[in-house]
């Protein structure tokens, strides 16, 4: 990337304290650079209304009327301009891209790369003393005020588990109010995120209250080591890696785990689940962990691979595609690389990639009482035995999950 190509970072999260001091804490800390921020609370009247500030204030506003009733829509048609616009004027070294609270960054990072300018960081802001209730609260955004679209059925904890799991970077605020067991549960969401600590939002906080040991303005021209929040948001971002990593056949799931009083169970099994038995036990399996998620295939459906997304005490059951081992030969040239390696790494003799890989993450984790439960929805070695045609003739509750 030249000296004077603009680098876009995304900023997003439900936590909007923790979120706007990271992007005041950006604009302080790399010269030229400015804050987009569209405000989707203004939908209701029919126009989105954006921002464009940087270190010393807000240097452009204006409005941008909804598309298809969709407020995130209108932020897709709008945000792209505004990037090549300061693009083109030369002027600017990073535009940091503060998404509204309800906004996934996964949708925007794609629009915005698809678009050709270089997105170099996505981030999370979390406040890790919120985690936990956010992950338990079921309310649809809606009730909240927080709907992106009419049509928006999302809740608050499946639309912060994906803010949380996307991005590669999670910007952690030194909340007073958090704990050990926060800490450790945020660790194990995503143990593979790169997680920047932060002084400053959390409610009282002023935002963009600088760290610890550090002034309020930015570094001295002089100063030749960035702050880690700044080398963040200059590290680089993938976003095809960013989305084989979420995608039910291949993604980045957390590992087992157990400290301070949160474990994470990970489960593995190789034989079917009895549709029946699995289904009587779905609302155990989705209360039993804050976050629980993965893949799993049924014996009255063999070749389709299931996706299991439980947050908020509510599951969300999806098909992904069939199994790899289900296609013909010649097929498999037309499947991405990175899901063919890793059904490579989990390929059984008999099953091929169809397996249980299912992740239960909590604080106060029964991981024995859960672990057994999900033993005794698998086929009895009668029903095993049995075979297929056996098998298709099991009753189909998951019809109704499916809309089959």
């Amino acid at each position: 990337m030249s000296d004077n190509e603009l680098s876009v970072a995304i900023v997003g999260g439900l936590h909007a304290e923790a979120r706007r001091a990271v992007v005041e804490r950006l604009l302080a800390e790399v010269p030229d650079s400015v804050a987009l921020h569209h405000d989707l609370s203004t939908a209701a009247d029919g126009t989105v209304r954006r921002t464009v500030r940087d270190r010393a204030g807000v240097t452009d506003s204006g409005e941008t009327p909804l598309v298809n009733d969709c407020a995130c829509c209108a932020l897709r048609e709008d945000l792209v301009p505004e990037l090549e616009r300061l693009a083109d004027g030369g002027l600017t070294r990073l535009a940091v891209v503060e998404l509204w609270d309800s906004v996934e960054p996964r949708a925007m990072a794609e629009v915005v790369a698809a678009s050709g300018l270089t997105v170099t960081a996505v981030v999370t802001a979390v406040d890790p003393a919120l985690v936990l209730p956010y992950l338990a609260d079921g309310d649809e955004l809606a009730d909240r005020g927080l709907a992106a679209a009419a049509t928006d059925q999302r809740t608050v904890a499946d639309t912060f588990a994906r803010q949380l799991e996307y991005a590669p970077v999670l910007a952690v605020a030194a909340s007073p109010e958090a704990d050990d067991e926060d800490r450790a549960l945020l660790a194990q969401l995503h143990p593979t995120a790169r997680r920047v600590p932060f002084q400053g939002g959390h409610p009282g906080d002023p935002a963009g209250a600088p760290a610890a040991g550090t002034p309020s303005a930015p570094a001295p021209a002089s100063a030749s080591v960035p702050s880690p929040l700044v080398e963040a948001a200059f590290a680089g971002f993938d976003v095809e890696a960013a989305a084989a990593a979420q995608h039910p056949a291949c993604a980045l799931l957390p590992v087992a785990a157990d400290e301070c009083g949160v474990a994470t169970l990970v489960w593995h099994g190789r034989r079917p689940f009895h549709p029946e038995r699995l289904y009587a036990a779905l609302e155990d399996l989705t209360c039993a962990a804050a976050r629980s998620r993965g893949r799993f295939w049924l014996a009255d459906r063999p070749d389709t691979l299931l996706h299991w997304d439980a947050a908020g005490g509510a599951l969300c059951v999806e098909t992904a595609g069939p199994w790899l081992a289900s296609l013909p030969d010649a097929a498999w040239e037309m499947v991405p690389p990175v899901r063919r390696a890793a059904a490579a790494l989990d390929w059984d003799p008999e099953h091929g990639d169809r397996c249980q890989h299912l992740v239960f993450t909590s604080p106060a984790l029964d991981r024995e009482g859960l672990a057994g439960l999900l033993e005794s929805c698998l086929l009895t070695d009668a029903e095993y035995t049995a075979g297929r045609d056996a098998w298709a003739r099991l009753p189909r509750p998951f019809d109704s999950f499916l809309e089959v």
